[in-house]
This record gives C-alpha cells, sequence and structure tokens, in this order.
C-alpha cells in the first residue's frame, strides 16, 4: 500500500483548508438567500400557519364554498355589529362569510360577524364586545373588532387568547353622516387586515360541511321566526334561492343573503355585571350539547349538537348519524332555550 509523503500531505494541506473554507462561505451566503426569500414569503398567502399544519383546503373554511390555492394574507376577523333599530342603516354584511347572532342586555341582540374570503371598506356601526364571543371567535383563530369592552369582559377575552381591537385601531373611523355618535364607529377592512398579517391563521371548517345531497329536510320551513325576547324577533323568509332576514337593519343592496340558517338552542348564563341603564348583561354558554334545527332550502331538520368546550369544533348529529350542512353562507341564531325566554316557530 501506498503511503503519502509528508511534504505531499503538507502541500495538500492548504488547498483543502481553502476548500473547506469556500464551501463555508457558500452555505453562510445560501443562509441568507434563504432568509431574504423566507422575508419575501412572509407576504405570500402560502407562508401563513394553518390549524393542524395543513394548507388551505379546496374550500373556505367559514363557508364550505370552493376556495382558491392561496390563503388570505389575513386572519379571520370578527366585527360586532349593532342590531338596534339605531343601527339603521348596517354596513357589510353582503360580503361576509357567517353571521351570528347573540343576546345582549335589555333584550336585544349583536352580530359576530365573521369576514375572511372578502373585506369590505366600511362595516358597522361597531358595537362592544360580550364574553358570549368567546365561543364564536375561538375555533376561527380569529381577532375580534369591537367598539370596546368591560373590564370584565376584556379580562376574560385575554384569558381565552382572543384579541381585541377597539376604537382607535389602524382602519377605525368615526362617520356620523348617518348615525347618532353612539353608533357611528366603522372599520375600513383592508385597512385593518394590513396590521394583522402576523396573526394569519388558517382555521379549521367551521361546520361540517357537506354537498346539497348530504341534506334531507323532515318538514316544509319557508318562514322562520326567531324569538329572543319580547322586544326581539328576527325573521326569515324562503324566496326559493335564499333565506333573506325580512327585518334586517342592512343597507340596501348589502344584506346578508343565507344560503342556510342554524338555530341552536343554548343556555344562558350571568356575565356578573350591569350595563350604564343597570341591565344584567347574560353570557350566551355555547359549548356543551342541545338541541338544532337547520333550515335549508325551504326545508327544516332537528337534531342534537355538542361542542366540549368554547374552542370546540360544533358537532352536529341525528339518530341517523352525523349531519353535514350544505357549503353556502350560514346565518346562525344562538337562541337561548325555552327556560330562558328563547322561542323557534315556523310555516310551510
Amino acid at each position: 500500500m501506498h503511503t503519502p509523503s509528508k511534504r505531499f500531505t503538507k502541500s495538500r494541506r492548504p488547498l483543502l483548508l481553502a476548500l473547506i473554507a469556500a464551501l463555508v462561505a457558500s452555505l453562510v451566503l445560501a443562509g441568507c438567500g434563504s432568509d431574504k426569500k423566507k422575508e419575501a414569503g412572509d407576504e405570500r398567502p402560502q407562508s401563513q400557519p394553518t390549524e393542524g399544519g395543513t394548507q388551505l383546503a379546496a374550500v373556505w373554511p367559514l363557508t364550505g364554498l370552493p376556495a382558491p390555492a392561496t390563503t388570505p394574507n389575513h386572519p379571520v376577523i370578527v366585527v360586532k355589529i349593532d342590531n338596534s333599530r339605531a343601527s339603521d342603516p348596517q354596513y357589510g354584511l353582503g360580503s361576509a362569510d357567517m353571521v351570528v347572532e347573540e343576546m345582549v342586555e335589555g333584550g336585544y341582540t349583536r352580530l359576530a360577524v365573521a369576514f375572511y374570503s372578502k373585506l369590505p371598506k366600511k362595516v358597522g356601526p361597531v358595537r362592544s364586545a360580550r364574553a358570549s364571543d368567546i365561543g364564536i371567535v375561538k375555533p376561527t383563530h380569529a381577532v375580534l373588532v369591537a367598539s370596546g369592552a368591560a373590564p370584565k369582559t376584556k379580562g376574560r377575552l385575554n384569558q381565552a387568547g382572543i384579541r381585541l381591537y377597539e376604537e382607535g385601531s389602524k382602519g377605525t373611523y368615526r362617520d356620523r353622516s348617518e348615525h347618532d355618535a353612539l353608533h357611528s364607529v366603522f372599520i375600513d377592512l383592508p385597512k385593518f387586515a394590513t396590521s394583522v398579517k402576523k396573526k394569519a391563521i388558517v382555521p379549521a371548517n367551521y361546520l361540517p360541511w357537506g354537498t346539497e345531497s348530504d341534506y334531507v329536510g323532515v318538514r316544509p320551513a319557508k318562514t322562520i321566526s326567531v324569538r329572543f325576547s319580547p322586544i326581539t324577533t328576527t325573521v326569515f323568509k324562503w324566496n326559493g334561492k335564499k333565506y333573506l332576514n325580512t327585518d334586517t337593519y342592512a343597507r340596501r343592496g348589502d344584506q346578508f343573503k343565507a344560503d342556510s340558517v342554524l338555530v341552536i338552542r343554548t343556555r344562558e348564563g350571568d356575565a356578573g355585571y350591569l350595563d350604564p341603564a343597570g341591565n344584567k348583561v347574560p353570557e350566551t354558554l355555547f359549548f356543551g350539547q342541545g338541541t338544532f334545527l337547520l333550515f335549508h332550502k325551504g326545508q327544516a331538520l332537528r337534531g342534537t349538537w355538542t361542542k366540549a368546550d368554547r374552542a370546540a369544533p360544533l358537532e352536529l348529529s341525528t339518530a341517523a348519524g352525523p349531519v353535514k350542512v350544505p357549503a353556502g353562507h350560514v346565518w346562525v341564531e344562538l337562541l337561548p332555550g325555552d327556560n330562558f325566554g328563547g322561542k323557534l316557530t315556523y310555516t310551510p
């Protein structure tokens, strides 16, 4: 066997060291280059984190409708919108993915309106948040936009890990041309979205989405009356294509057109404080289990719902098995059970 001489070994050592140095330098430069690419990629929807480590599925998580291959460069945005006569006209509902109506103090309701696939420039009137919002917002990894919140509510939201953006946040502004001072807060969502890019997470499907063939209604239901209290009843009518809220405060041409109405019968708790008028502030307990009615294409289907905790997904079922909601825009009613004053009626 040939053994290299000491002279041969020494003569190669500088060259070997030079090669090693060059290799290290190239790796460093490659690392720098990948960092630059990563920084540039932060602006691309594909780079955003997704729940469970998966990319955006073929459907939008809040509607089940077909979605593009890329994800929005912002999180789901839930805006609290007033739902009293003073809110007339409401802006932005027609661009929402989903609307959730919840009970608040004094017998009134408020809307938690979720935006993801579309971001209108004017949304509102924006009103204050409630602890009831936790069960609505948490599963979506959304940011919550409200005009403010009571100290106890802020504490609850913070404890739940929900980021609250109040008046003064980027994109919020006052417009008193059509509303009084209390109902004059609005938000420009495209502008606001630029401030929450780092919060962007693609959520799991909010409802168990399915197809038209998955739905089998058992009773005709073309008019739905959802009575929250003696002073608040929300009525929907099936027009052959959509369920329309006949007593909406939405601006003309900006109404939310529901493919389905999902009425969840809930328990009501006490939020632990009074509003300025001295009314107890209720808290919708959107977790546990109860009954539901799903209205779609003029038909009604009754079943039971379960939600392990406020952050858990909603599961629907009947005696025949799991229920899937036909893909589309859904208006969700968190209606107090009969024992808490809620009442639901529907007619063919």
